[in-house]
C-alpha cells in the first residue's frame, strides 16, 4: 500500500465521525470534561487534613474497572484473571429550538454519571426536534447515522439523556444493534454501587424495581409469546394457543411481593430515626441540613466544620446515606448538622420515594444550607433543582442559607454575578478554609432562639442544670450568690417547665 493509500485509510474513520456535523438538525457533542466533575490540579493529590482518614475512599478504589480487558474468555485458563470491561458509551439527546446551551449542559452532566458509573464516553450527539420521536426517539433517519457512528467508535452502549419508555428502547436497540439505556438507568447504577447501609441499600432496591417492572420484556421462544386461551382460535390457527406471557407474569408477581418486603424494611426503620429525633427536640437541640447538587462539596463542608471524616471523592453521588455529627457555636449552644444526598437535574422520581426516608433529615431540620458550586457553569439551574426536590419533600418554608463553594477558583467577576443571583449568600471554600468563619457565624445567627425567658437561682450542687442551659439555651446573665448561681437565660417551654423548682427559688432570692 502506497503512502497516498495510507493516508486514506488513516482518515476513513475521521470521515465517518464528521459526517453527523454536515447533517441539518444533529449537533456533535463537543470535547471538554464534564461540567458536573471539575478536573484540578490537585485531584490526584491526597485528600484534605480536614477530610480525616478516609477509609471509605481508599475501599472503594480497591475494585476497578480496568480499560481494554474483554469478558469474552480467549483462554480457559483466563477465568480467574479476567476483569470487568470498562463500557464505552455515546450520549444521545433531544433539545427544542432555542435551548442548545441547556442542552449541552445537560448532556456533558450526563457524561458525568457515566464516567461514574464506570464508563468511557466516546462521543455525544444532540438532535434539535421539538418532540423526541415516539418510536425510536431520535427519529427513524438520525437512529440509522447513531448506527454507523455506533459502529464506527466501536462503542457497546447508547445512552439517552432522558427517561426512554419501554417501546423507545426496545426499537432504538433493534436499530442500533447495541445496548440502549436512559439517564435514570445510569443514576441507579451509581447509586446500587455506592450504597453501603442496610437502609440505603435497601432503597435502591426498592428504585430499581419500580423502574424495572414496566420494562420486562420477553426474550426469545424461551418466555413463551404465543396467545393464551380462545385467544388463540381467532384465525390464528393450530398451535398458537399457549400459555401466554406466563414467565414475565410470574416476574413481575415476584416484583411486586419483593417490593412489598422492602417498603416494609424500610417503614422498620423509622422508629429508630424518629427515636434519635424526638430525643434531639427533647434536649432542644437544633438540627442544620447540608443539602445541595450533587459535587458541589456538601460533605467536604462537613468535614471541614466538623471533623466528620465523610468519604470526599470528585464523582457524583459520592455520598448516599445521611452524616449526622454534633457542632457548638462560638456562644456554646449545641446542634447537629447532617449530609444528605445529592440532588441532579431530572432526579428519577423513583429516588425521590425511595430516599424519603433519608430526605426527611432536611424536612425536619431548623436551618438548611443550600451549598452550590461557584464554579459550575449554571449555578442557577442548580439552585432551582434543589428547591423543586426540597419543595418535594415539604421543606419549602424552612430557612435556606446559600453558600457557593469552591470560592477559590473563581474570579472576581463571577462573584458579583453570583452576589447578583444570591445577594445573602456567603462564598466559602472547604479546600481553603476561606469564608468558613463567617459560615458559622450565620448559623449561629439563623439557629432558632429558645422562647421563654427563665430567671433561676440554681445551687452550686447542681452543676448540671447551668450547663445545660448553655448547651441547649441561650444565657443572658450569669451571677454568683450565696445560695447559688443566678442565671437568667432563654429556653425552651419544656425546659422551662422543668425548671420551675430553680424559679421558685429565684423569686424569693
Amino acid at each position: 500500500m502506497n503512502e497516498a493509500d495510507q493516508s486514506t485509510a488513516d482518515d476513513a474513520v475521521e470521515r465517518v465521525l464528521r459526517s453527523a456535523e454536515s447533517k441539518a438538525g444533529v449537533a456533535r457533542f463537543g470535547a471538554g470534561d464534564a461540567t458536573a466533575i471539575q478536573r484540578h490540579e490537585t485531584d490526584a493529590a491526597v485528600p484534605s487534613s480536614t477530610d480525616g482518614e478516609q477509609y471509605d475512599r481508599e475501599e472503594r478504589a480497591a475494585l476497578r474497572r480496568v480499560s481494554g480487558l474483554s469478558t469474552e474468555l480467549e483462554d480457559v485458563t483466563e477465568v480467574e484473571y479476567r476483569q470487568l470491561r470498562l463500557e464505552n458509551v455515546v450520549l444521545i439527546g433531544v433539545y427544542s429550538q432555542g435551548s442548545q446551551v441547556d442542552a449541552e449542559n445537560s448532556l456533558r452532566e450526563l457524561a458525568a454519571l457515566s464516567e461514574t458509573a464506570g464508563a468511557r464516553v466516546l462521543d455525544g450527539l444532540l438532535q434539535r426536534r421539538p418532540n423526541p420521536d415516539p418510536s425510536t426517539y431520535l427519529g427513524s433517519g438520525k437512529a440509522e447515522e447513531l448506527r454507523h457512528v455506533v459502529a464506527a467508535l466501536g462503542s457497546d452502549t447508547v445512552i439517552a439523556d432522558t427517561e426512554l419508555a419501554p417501546s423507545q428502547r426496545r426499537a432504538l436497540e433493534d436499530v442500533v444493534k447495541v445496548k440502549v439505556i436512559d439517564r435514570t438507568a445510569v443514576i441507579l447504577d451509581i447509586f446500587s454501587q455506592h450504597a453501603k447501609s442496610r437502609e440505603g441499600k435497601a432503597q435502591v432496591e426498592l428504585a430499581q424495581l419500580e423502574y424495572l417492572l414496566p420494562r420486562l420484556r420477553g426474550w426469545g421462544e424461551s418466555m413463551s409469546r404465543q396467545a393464551g386461551g380462545q385467544v388463540g382460535g381467532a384465525g390464528a390457527g393450530m398451535g398458537s394457543r399457549g400459555p401466554g406471557e406466563t414467565k414475565i407474569e410470574l416476574d413481575r408477581r415476584r416484583i411486586h411481593s419483593r417490593m412489598a418486603k422492602l417498603r416494609r424494611q424500610i417503614a422498620g426503620m423509622k422508629p429508630a430515626r424518629e427515636a434519635k429525633r424526638a430525643n434531639r427536640r427533647r434536649n432542644a437541640v437544633p438540627s442544620v441540613a447540608i443539602a445541595g447538587y450533587t459535587n458541589a462539596g456538601k460533605s467536604s463542608l462537613l468535614n471541614r466544620i466538623t471533623g466528620a471524616g465523610v468519604l470526599v471523592e470528585n464523582a457524583l453521588f459520592a455520598t448516599l446515606d445521611a452524616t449526622v455529627r454534633r457542632n457548638t457555636t462560638a456562644d456554646g449552644r449545641v446542634y447537629t448538622i447532617a449530609d444528605t444526598v445529592g440532588f441532579v437535574r431530572n432526579l428519577p422520581h423513583q429516588l425521590v420515594e425511595a430516599f424519603r426516608s433519608t430526605l426527611e433529615e432536611v424536612g425536619e431540620s431548623d436551618l438548611i444550607v443550600h451549598v452550590v458550586d461557584a464554579a459550575h457553569p449554571d449555578p442557577a439551574g442548580q439552585i432551582a433543582t434543589v428547591r423543586d426536590v426540597v419543595g418535594e419533600v415539604g421543606a419549602r418554608d424552612i430557612p435556606e442559607l446559600v453558600v457557593f463553594n469552591k470560592a477559590d477558583l473563581i474570579s472576581p467577576e463571577d462573584r458579583l454575578v453570583l452576589r447578583g443571583l444570591e445577594p445573602g449568600a456567603i462564598f466559602a471554600s472547604a479546600r481553603t478554609g476561606e469564608g468558613v468563619p463567617e459560615l458559622l457565624d450565620a448559623i449561629a445567627r439563623m439557629l432558632p432562639d429558645p422562647a421563654v425567658e427563665v430567671d433561676l437561682l440554681v445551687p452550686y450542687d447542681r452543676g448540671d442544670v447551668v450547663s445545660l442551659l448553655h448547651e441547649t439555651g441561650r444565657v443572658l446573665s450569669v451571677g454568683y450568690v450565696e445560695d447559688g448561681t443566678r442565671i437568667r437565660a432563654l429556653a425552651s417551654p419544656e425546659q422551662a417547665a422543668q425548671l420551675a423548682e430553680f424559679a421558685a427559688a429565684s423569686a424569693h432570692a
